[in-house]
């Protein structure tokens, strides 16, 4: 080791003010981004997926409640648990909901990556990371042509690193403003799995259905990859990521 002068180096960030304020000012971390992490499951969840969860990072020195609603069909764990962060005094005020089931692995900054996007884009109320149906020619869930007059849930094909407004998104990794939630129009339950004579339709798209309805605009980020795991191997060898 050489003999050093102590005092004289101004740090990297400082280095370029106006390009590390200019940052800051993009991310958005100096405003409140509170975030409830909503995890429907059963009993219990694969390692590697809880794994993944744990490794998240969450913006600094700022408020996050992990939430679990168990053992419920998945429908009723978003509507029932939305309902009750509402109610409660102090998350009912929070800015963001991160909803993420138990088989998706997100990458570590992809709720950091989505509340940047969330904070350019004021326009979206939920912005989901990237990622794909289960098994071979799964397709991506980016489901729907907004620019289409007639309203529809066809896949689109992902644009490597941009963020595609669709009609209706998943649910394994989206970021929502909790905001949305309290308008009285939406109908209720927000979520419900259909299959009987009024139809079959999945939970979340029941609800990008009659959300945007109201001007309630999603998007994929396809700069946030995740990865949806099987187990058991019932879309192909166990223990896949596809």
């Amino acid at each position: 080791m050489k003999p050093q002068l102590v005092g004289l180096d101004s740090g990297v960030h400082n280095e370029d003010l106006p390009k590390s304020t200019a940052r800051i000012i993009e991310g958005g971390s100096w405003k409140k981004q509170r975030t409830v992490m909503l995890i429907p499951a059963g009993a219990t969840i694969p390692t590697k997926v809880y794994l993944s969860h744990c490794a998240l990072i969450f913006p600094p020195n700022q408020p996050a409640h992990r939430m679990a609603a168990i053992g419920m069909e998945v429908g009723e764990a978003f509507s029932n648990a939305i309902e009750q962060i509402i109610a409660h005094p102090e998350l009912g005020q929070w800015e963001f909901i991160l909803s993420i089931e138990w088989d998706n692995c997100p990458p570590v900054d992809g709720l950091v990556k989505l509340i940047k996007r969330m904070e350019e884009h004021p326009e979206f109320a939920c912005i989901g990371g990237l990622y794909w149906c289960k098994g071979e020619n799964g397709v991506p869930q980016i489901w729907g042509d907004p620019t289409d007059p007639v309203m529809n849930f066809r896949p689109q094909a992902p644009r490597v690193g941009e963020l595609v407004e669709c009609c209706g998104t998943g649910m394994g990794f989206n970021l929502w403003r909790l905001s949305m939630f309290k308008d009285e129009k939406l109908r209720k339950p927000w979520f419900k799995t259909v299959a009987g004579a009024e139809g079959v339709g999945t939970q979340d798209l029941y609800f990008w259905g009659d959300a945007r309805k109201y001007g309630y605009r999603c998007a994929i980020d396809c700069d946030v990859l995740v990865g949806h795991y099987d187990l058991e191997g019932k879309f192909g060898q166990p223990d896949t990521m596809w």
